[in-house]
C-alpha cells in the first residue's frame, strides 16, 4: 500500500501534529450515526424491523430507488447486505420483487400493502427519536447542521474523474 497517496500536507483547518481521534470529525460523525442507529433499532423492535430495513421501506416509497442496485448505491451499503435485507423484507410480506420489462435479470422492488402500512409509522419513530436526541439544539442550529452536512455530501475528493 502506498501511504504517500493517502496523506496530505497539513492545512490550517486540520493540522496533522494536533490530530486526535477523539476530536476527529469523521470519528464523531461515525459515533453519532452508530448511536442513532442503535436507538432507532430499539424503537423499531415492536415493528420487527431494523433502522436499515426501515430506510429501505422509505426509499422504496419515494419511488426513486426501485432496484437492489439503486438501494445499495443510495445507502452506501454493499449489494450482499441489501440483498439479505430485501430477502428478509420480502419473507415478511413487506415488499415484493417484480421483473423489469426491459431486462428479466433486474427486479423492481415494490412495497406491498402491509409494507405501505408499516412505512406510515416510520417517520414518527425517526422524528421522535431525533427530537429526543437533539433536544438541546435550537431549530437554527439544526438547520445549520443539516446545511453543513448537505454541503459536505457534495464533496467527493477521492473520486476519480
Amino acid at each position: 500500500m502506498q501511504v504517500s497517496n493517502l496523506s496530505t500536507p497539513s492545512t490550517a483547518l486540520f493540522p496533522v501534529d494536533q490530530y486526535s481521534i477523539e476530536d476527529s470529525i469523521g470519528f464523531m460523525l461515525a459515533r453519532v450515526r452508530t448511536q442513532l442507529s442503535r436507538n432507532a433499532d430499539e424503537l423499531l423492535l415492536p415493528f420487527g424491523i431494523t433502522h436499515a430495513q426501515a430506510a429501505i421501506l422509505l426509499m422504496l416509497s419515494s419511488g426513486q430507488h426501485l432496484t437492489a442496485a439503486d438501494l445499495a448505491r443510495e445507502s452506501y451499503t454493499d449489494a450482499a447486505s441489501v440483498k439479505r435485507m430485501v430477502d428478509r423484507l420480502e419473507s415478511r410480506g413487506l415488499i415484493q420483487r417484480m421483473p423489469c420489462g426491459h431486462d428479466k435479470r433486474v427486479f423492481r422492488i415494490l412495497l406491498t400493502a402491509e409494507g405501505e402500512q408499516l412505512k406510515q409509522h416510520i417517520p414518527a419513530v425517526f422524528c421522535g427519536m431525533l427530537s429526543q436526541y437533539f433536544e438541546d439544539f435550537t431549530a437554527e442550529e439544526l438547520g445549520f447542521l443539516k446545511s453543513m452536512l448537505r454541503r459536505a455530501l457534495t464533496k467527493n475528493t477521492l473520486a476519480t474523474p
